[in-house]
């Protein structure tokens, strides 16, 4: 019988890490990649749900990687956060094409590029039926994206964080590696953060538990998940 569906989002706030638009590519943006997350995020936009996404950048910089091998960690996340204006342009092309009003936000000023971000054009550009894409994470160095997806998810109202990932929920092990690791259903936000499981950051996962925001966390590779996952069936892992 298929899961049954909870009461679906009105607004919601989709996380993609960098990684995600690597596909096959050892480096960069996977056209193929990046043109199936754009067709799923147009079809659940299409459906009526308004739809901003956080995106990451560590497909062309990581900032923290960078830092550890001696770079200066301010520099380091600077770096990182241009690389995410770079993969926002590419999805919002890949949405325009399919046919999505977009509007690209930037926490770190480029006039050229993107509107700088402003919480309540943000807020009137979702209700006129455009994806906001929020790039260059809060705009401060040593706050990854996930905090930045947080911080916005509550900062627009969202009813929800869709957190996209390669696996299909939060496991207590990479199962990737360990063919013995467990996948959790349900978590709070106190087991997540005291069993320091890899779904979000600290900071995020707090500011989520501080705010009431609901985090799932699910395969994006498997088409129709967003949609699924934003109606709120019951796929991946639910973290409230």
């Amino acid at each position: 019988m298929p899961a049954k569906s909870q009461k679906k989002n009105k607004r919601v706030l989709l996380k993609i890490s960098g990684e995600a638009l690597l596909g096959k590519c050892g480096f960069g943006i996977d056209a193929s990649v990046n043109d199936s997350i754009a067709r799923q995020i147009k079809e659940v936009h299409a459906s009526g749900v308004e739809t901003a996404v956080v995106i990451g950048g560590g497909n062309i910089f990581r900032g923290l990687s960078a830092a550890s091998s001696g770079m200066d960690r301010a520099t380091a996340d600077y770096m990182g956060m241009l690389a995410t204006m770079l993969n926002g342009l590419a999805l919002q092309d890949a949405l325009e094409r399919c046919g999505a009003h977009t509007r690209v936000m930037t926490a770190i000023e480029m006039q050229a590029l993107a509107e700088p971000y402003i919480r309540r054009r943000a807020v009137r550009h979702l209700e006129k039926g455009r994806v906001v894409i929020f790039v260059c994470g809060t705009g401060s160095p040593y706050f990854t994206t996930d905090t930045a997806a947080a911080l916005r998810a509550i900062e627009i109202g969202a009813d929800i964080i869709l957190k996209a990932t390669k696996v299909d929920g939060v496991y207590s092990k990479d199962p990737m590696k360990h063919s013995d690791a467990k996948k959790y259903n349900k978590l709070t936000y106190l087991e997540a953060l005291n069993k320091k499981l890899k779904v979000m950051d600290a900071t995020a996962i707090s500011l989520c538990m501080d705010n009431n925001l609901p985090i799932v966390v699910f395969n994006m590779n498997k088409k129709g998940n967003i949609s699924r996952a934003v109606k709120g069936d019951k796929i991946g892992t639910v973290i409230n």
